[in-house]
């Protein structure tokens, strides 16, 4: 039950002096129906108007409020296009009002000629002569009080108005009410942070420009809050998944030690690294919830495989899915490669198998004949029913959030227990503060370091206009064997557009190179794309034009070019993604970033990043200081929460501190009752992060 301290905070918008069932509709657009929406809808810039200086002394453009007298007004002809014109001045000089579409007979009520009125707006000097077009406020000295010294401005909708918006969120502000202090008292004086109430208040009054960045004291408050209720929530629930009862898998050995012998290579230190901290969760009594992270090509299939392999010692079954039907068929024989002549049933199964074969397949695995299951999706669907589950790897994590990964990793009540082991793999390096946010619920290892022989891909800018040197470059390779993925540029996030730009490329292509052109885009049906991999992957075609990252999820180390057109309209991660699919192989690789219009710096940044390094984990956290945390993930994916006050790129450095904090809390107060535990029980109200509270009353 939400506390009754916060009941006021959660009433409609509707209940606000002046807030009818329109104006809440706009509202809603932009921030939410509740009060507490219009508390973390905070002002982006201020208007100060508390210069007054005499008329003579205004040099150039500024926001200034003076004290003049009314001289006379200069009404237009009716169906004149002319401003209204009214003059005033003070002891040092003159002024010209400037309206334009104006009802002279309201303007003759507000400025009397011979009046005295206090006048705030900005001033802009045209042609020598001081003038304020449409002034903010227009007063009678007596009602000083109304022009108010910092004015704040809000991010708006159409239909309302600055001065609406201010006075909304003063009503809001009316209503707010001291809470029990949540924050550490020591933590709070050392960062000089106000209590909750006036850090709000001052949030939304700002004096100067130097209380609106996120770093200034209320606002560094208001977002450490939030980021602890975020670091609380996913604290609670990686102790209730620890609280259920999980499988010990240990590792027998046999079937690894066959691994190992069947590998042409050594594995680097990173995976040894990261298989023992696995092994170690999968040897403890509940279940284990682990990312891995690694980059293109840092090897974490043979990671997850060996982690498979302990599920399989010990007479269970393991799974592995991946988010599309060509990356699931890549890592079947990926995974058939590595255990060739091992005693091994392994299988696949996706959305294309039907019939027959399909059924086969399920027979074998509620018998227990197979193994391990690699697949999509489908993995999980209601008639799929496993002999003996134990384990799930599940590649590309960023497209889950925490309550799918919770549903997921319940699977293993299936079995008895309280839940399944689980291994997340991401081969998109994310910045340390997003996994802190999206992945707390999860402990985290990191493939870093590359497998030894992997040469640098040599990486060039160069700009569009040079096309037909580059067509003429790849002719030259192709001779000597190579392979090449041509990226078409994303045209205004438009599927239809993107195949547009994509096929009208595929069709130059194949002018200069004949059939050894294939094209794959997201509209074309499993089967056909399929096909057009397998051709490109035997070397039936030696140029494939993609339209985005998911088709190219494949394994060819024959290809060592790979153009991308258009480089600046994608962002780090995905450069970086899509040049990891070169370099494979044991050939020089070469990424050629075609760009049209490097106007914006943001843009010359990322591909300059691009040139000067292949370290994943660096492009990330540029990634993240370039685009901002929205973006990095895709478009505001399901795995990343949305902050509604904190902001990742300007106050990430306090996320470690809130999960340190956060663990701290739960150690000493595990069920949150102690005078601070109370309290923040409220702030998890407070920031809508209810889960945390059910799961701890659930306990």
């Amino acid at each position: 039950m939400r506390p009754e301290i916060l009941y006021p905070f959660f009433a409609d918008t509707v209940s606000l002096p002046g807030v009818g069932g329109r104006i809440a509709a706009l509202l809603e657009k932009i921030l939410g129906r509740k009060l507490l929406d219009i508390f973390w809808h905070l002002p982006v810039d201020i208007i100060d108007r508390r210069a007054c200086p005499p008329l003579s002394e205004i040099k150039y453009d500024q926001v200034v409020t003076v004290k003049v007298t009314i001289d006379k007004h200069d009404a237009p002809p009716r169906g004149s296009r002319r401003p209204y014109r009214v003059w005033c001045h003070d002891d040092s000089g003159r002024l010209q009002l400037i309206f334009f579409h104006a009802k002279g007979d309201y303007i003759l009520r507000q400025l009397p000629v011979g009046e005295v009125r206090l006048i705030s707006g900005k001033v802009e000097v045209f042609n020598e002569q001081l003038q304020m077009s449409h002034p903010d406020y227009m007063v009678s000295p007596d009602k000083q009080d109304d022009i108010p010294d910092v004015e704040p401005i809000y991010p708006l909708t159409a239909g309302i108005s600055s001065k609406v918006m201010t006075k909304i969120a003063r009503g809001a502000l009316g209503k707010l009410v001291p809470l029990p202090e949540w924050q550490d008292a020591s933590l709070r004086s050392r960062e000089a942070w106000p209590p909750w109430m006036e850090a709000v208040k001052a949030a939304h009054m700002p004096q100067s420009h130097g209380d609106l960045p996120m770093n200034s004291p209320a606002r560094a408050r208001l977002a450490y809050d939030e980021f602890l209720a975020n670091q609380l929530a996913l604290e609670i629930m990686r102790r209730q998944n620890q609280k259920k009862k999980g499988r010990s898998l240990r590792a027998g050995g046999t079937l690894r030690a066959r691994l190992l012998e069947n590998l042409p290579y050594q594995l680097t230190n990173a995976q040894n690294r990261c298989i023992g901290e696995i092994e170690k969760d999968l040897a403890q009594p509940y279940a284990m919830m682990r990312l891995l992270q690694g980059d293109v090509g840092s090897g974490k299939t043979v990671v997850a495989l060996m982690a498979m392999l302990i599920a399989v010692e010990n007479n269970a079954q393991a799974a592995m899915i991946a988010p599309t039907e060509i990356l699931a068929r890549q890592h079947y024989v990926s995974l058939l490669d590595m255990t060739a002549g091992m005693d091994i049933n392994i299988a696949v199964l996706t959305g294309r198998d039907k019939g027959r074969a399909r059924q086969k397949t399920l027979d074998d695995l509620m018998s227990g004949e197979i193994d391990i299951l690699v697949g999509t999706h489908a993995l999980f669907q209601k008639d799929v029913i496993y002999h003996d589950l134990a384990f799930a790897v599940v590649d590309e994590q960023h497209r889950f959030g925490v309550e799918q990964r919770m549903a997921l990793s319940a699977k293993g009540a299936a079995q008895g227990y309280g839940a399944m082991d689980m291994l997340a793999m991401t081969a998109t390096p994310i910045p340390r503060t997003l996994t802190l946010t999206a992945y707390g619920d999860m402990d985290s290892s990191r493939l870093d370091e590359k497998p030894p022989g992997r040469k640098p891909v040599d990486t060039r800018i160069i700009p569009l206009g040079r096309l037909d040197e580059v067509v003429q470059g790849i002719k030259r390779a192709l001779v000597g064997g190579n392979r090449a993925f041509w990226i078409c540029p994303l045209v205004e996030e438009s599927e239809v557009l993107d195949l547009a730009a994509a096929e009208e490329r595929y069709r130059h292509l194949e002018q200069v190179f004949g059939t050894r052109v294939g094209l794959v885009h997201g509209k074309m049906k499993s089967k056909e794309k399929d096909d057009v991999m397998t051709r490109f992957v035997s070397g039936d075609i030696d140029i494939l034009v993609a339209t985005t990252v998911v088709e190219v999820g494949v394994n060819v180390p024959e290809a060592t070019i790979m153009i991308i057109e258009h480089a600046e309209r994608f962002g780090l991660s995905q450069l970086h993604q899509l040049r990891g699919r070169v370099g494979r192989g044991l050939e020089k690789s070469t990424c050629l970033l075609l760009y049209g219009n490097l106007s914006g710096t943001a843009a010359k940044a990322r591909l300059e990043i691009m040139r000067e390094t292949e370290d994943g984990f660096r492009i990330a956290e540029e990634d993240l200081r370039l685009r901002g945390a929205g973006e990095l993930l895709g478009t505001r994916q399901s795995g990343m929460p949305d902050f509604k006050v904190a902001s990742l790129e300007e106050n990430g450095q306090l996320i470690a501190i809130a999960r340190d904090d956060a663990r701290l809390i739960m150690e000493k107060d595990p069920e949150l009752k102690s005078e601070r535990g109370q309290a923040l029980r409220i702030l998890l109200y407070l920031f809508e992060r209810d889960e945390g509270v059910k799961y701890l009353t659930s306990g």
